[in-house]
């Protein structure tokens, strides 16, 4: 490996990365793309994803720095490098689980940007500062202003579910409302953020906004394309494929099962996270680096607020672009939030209905993802549970299904405090496909057979494991049980599965209505 090569982890500053000597996936065509209008523009990723240092390639181009941008693809098309008053606000370096702290952290950052333009402070307003700022900058320097988010909904989303929440969004509210009325002043708007949150909730008549979060055109605009991967990177695909004694056909095959799979819309190039890749392949070595970039505390609390989505998230699902592209904070649907903090991502589209597939885009998201849920949802102590994993994943090996039920069992003795009675069937379910999920055999839920769907089929190289789970609902454990094996045979499950030549277990599991576990089972 070339060590003169310096990776950009964790780096989001255009011109250090490029005096840096770092490298550096090319992105400034797509700079030159959105400059040669004023259309306001709307960018959502996920954290870690690549946003920041575009914004900070932005502010360096309307700044005019060309020598920063020497031998890249942009000098094919810009000639004029005109320079333009640059005010740029960001929140992602900021916690803002209080409205006190995000008034704190707002009043620096205005106290600052008139510091940098030398003006006065007029106000304590907020969004009068903003508008005399703007308006003051248009006036001392005569050109009109370039305004550059960043993180825009992270005061929302540090407080969502929290009575700070509605605070924190009326003030952002009102803060970004000089958007629209200094329309005149602004020469370019650009704002990023993780989730969509309706305009009418927080830019108030900015409708023109243009949201290219699902745009083709746009789709690598952030993070590393296939294609770019190869062009920019095959050094370190290289080094890594010797250190891990692979081929470089292997190297790319699991570096695309753990960090690619990402697609912002249909029918595109699939994206890696560039911060897992870069971390990969500084350590050369596959690790797992999402809990590093991804924002597991926001995925909580957005499953504490509706605990079915549990049953829904842990299998793929096709839904309405509605569903999933507008957080509505009025709303108890938080798919929004999952899908743009980057858990979920488009895999799939039926054109004729336009229904999107949304599953988890790679093989590290989807562990991490269910390991979050799996110490959030079981009462098994976490550290216990991994052992219980590897036990489950023995028994499964030795077609031992009153053992691995046994161990479920163990984890699921009592409903956790955050998921209420009345869903606990939901619970049940979404939780032993769960367990299933991390031992790494192929499970699926609501498999459709020519009768029904059934719960939960698990598979082999030699074996093929049907439950079907039922509630006791005060009905007696063993009728139930009995009732639940005759379903599925009657209804088929097994037919699919019957030329395969694989050993078939077929298990009748019974839970408590009342949120006591697991009642019993019976097998055949």
């Amino acid at each position: 490996m070339d060590f003169s090569r310096k990776l950009p982890i964790g780096i989001q500053d255009f011109g250090k990365l490029i005096t840096g000597g770092f490298v550096y996936v090319d992105k400034t065509k797509y700079i030159y793309n959105l400059a040669q209008n004023n259309t306001p523009y709307f960018l959502s990723r996920p954290r870690r994803f690549g946003k920041s240092l575009f914004l900070s390639t932005l502010e360096a181009y309307f700044l005019g720095k060309k020598e920063l941008f020497k031998g890249l693809e942009i000098e094919k098309y810009e000639k004029e490098w005109i320079e333009y008053p640059v005010i740029k606000i960001s929140f992602g370096s900021s916690s803002f689980d209080t409205y006190e702290r995000f008034i704190a952290v707002l009043d620096n950052m205005l106290n600052q940007l008139e510091k940098q333009f030398s003006l006065d402070k007029k106000s304590d307003v907020p969004s009068v500062r903003l508008q005399n700022l703007i308006k003051s900058v248009f006036e001392k320097t005569g050109k009109q202003v370039v305004i550059l988010l960043d993180e825009y909904d992270k005061p929302i989303l540090d407080a969502i579910y929290t009575e700070y929440e509605e605070k924190n969004r009326a003030e952002l509210r009102a803060f970004y409302s000089p958007l629209k009325d200094c329309d005149k002043y602004i020469r370019f708007l650009f704002i990023t953020g993780i989730t969509k949150i309706s305009h009418l909730n927080i830019f108030s008549g900015l409708n023109q906004l243009n949201d290219i979060s699902m745009t083709k055109t746009f789709s690598s605009i952030c993070g590393v394309s296939e294609t770019e991967l190869k062009e920019y990177f095959m050094p370190e695909i290289e080094a890594l494929a010797k250190e891990q004694e692979m081929t470089v056909e292997e190297t790319l095959k699991n570096l695309a099962d753990l960090y690619d799979g990402y697609h912002f819309t249909y029918d595109v190039e699939g994206v890696y996270n560039p911060f897992c890749l870069l971390k990969c392949f500084f350590a050369k070595d596959f690790g797992y680096f999402w809990f590093e970039s991804g924002t597991p505390s926001l995925l909580i609390k957005a499953l504490q607020n509706q605990p079915l989505e549990l049953s829904t998230l842990v299998n793929g699902r096709y839904v309405k672009e509605f569903q999933f592209k507008e957080y509505d904070p009025d709303s108890k649907n938080v798919l929004p939030v999952i899908y743009q903090s980057g858990y979920l991502t488009i895999k799939g589209f039926e054109k004729e209905d336009r229904m999107f597939l949304l599953d988890f885009p790679n093989k590290e998201v989807e562990e991490c993802f269910l390991n979050i849920l799996l110490k959030k949802f079981i009462t098994v102590p976490y550290d216990d549970m991994g052992l219980e994993i590897s036990n489950i994943k023995n028994a499964i090996r030795q077609k031992d299904a009153d053992k691995v039920l046994s161990i479920i069992k163990a984890a699921v003795a009592d409903l956790p405090t955050i998921v209420k009675k009345d869903i606990c069937e939901n619970y049940y379910e979404a939780v032993t496909h769960l367990i299933f999920r991390l031992t790494g055999f192929n499970v699926i839920s609501e498999l459709q057979s020519v009768a029904g769907r059934s719960d939960i089929v698990l598979t082999t190289k030699d074996s093929v494991f049907i439950f079907e789970l039922k509630m006791d609902k005060g009905g007696d454990f063993e009728r139930i049980a009995s009732a639940a094996l005759e379903q599925i045979t009657s209804s088929g499950y097994a037919e699919r599965f019957a030329v395969s030549g694989k050993q078939m277990i077929k298990a009748g599991v019974v839970f408590s209505s009342d949120g006591k576990g697991l009642l019993g089972w019976r097998i055949e």
